[in-house]
């Protein structure tokens, strides 16, 4: 997995509360295990219209959030079902970050274990973000080292994140990386233990 240690890109806006993961990637494009090849599917349901063609109504069809990395939500964000698919949509589509003011525990936690961070700010915070993307195309810092948002224009934020889950983007693990970082360990206890047996 990719480390996370500071990331700056286009921010896109997702002005909608409660979220859910079948809002993100729907029921019907789940029927694949590979990681990739979500991207196009991403909001199916809002992004596109009963023909197939881009709904222009939906904020992430804008021309303004082309090439956007960092998603700017409302609260509660991911909730509903488990689906880690809904987090392997996002980092398809390009997502390195999700910004919100919460976040359902599950969706957080498979964020993390895809290399896709997210930021809980205050909701005064997330506003102010809102009101710079009304003067159009605005670029944010986000910072895993400083536990910082940032922006040209001066606007600044901290944000809380679980030290081990810190650990993980920053190192670039999953669980099974993480794991093996004690390879030496469980390598001598496997040993300790079959001479014992």
């Amino acid at each position: 997995m990719e480390r996370f240690t500071v990331h700056t890109g286009i921010v896109a806006v997702l002005d909608r509360d409660n979220v859910d993961t079948d809002q993100i990637i729907p029921k019907q494009f789940l029927k694949r295990i590979e990681r990739t090849g979500y991207g196009d599917v991403l909001f199916f349901d809002w992004r596109f219209d009963a023909a197939g063609k881009p709904n222009l109504a939906f904020s992430l069809n804008a021309p303004q959030y082309s090439g956007a990395s960092i998603l700017l939500a409302g609260k509660n964000f991911g909730c509903g079902s488990s689906r880690e698919h809904a987090v392997w949509a996002l980092r398809d589509y390009g997502f390195r970050v999700v910004i919100a003011p919460s976040f359902a525990d599950i969706f957080a936690n498979n964020c993390v274990k895809n290399g896709v961070l997210t930021v809980a700010l205050r909701p005064s915070e997330v506003v102010a973000l809102k009101d710079r993307d009304a003067a159009g195309r605005f670029h944010l810092t986000v910072d895993l080292q400083k536990h910082e948002v940032s922006s040209p224009d001066g606007f600044s934020a901290r944000f809380e994140i679980d030290p081990f889950r810190r650990t993980f983007l920053l190192e670039g693990l999953d669980e099974i990386g993480m794991t093996l970082t004690h390879e030496k360990e469980i390598a001598a206890y496997e040993q300790s233990r079959a001479q014992r047996l």
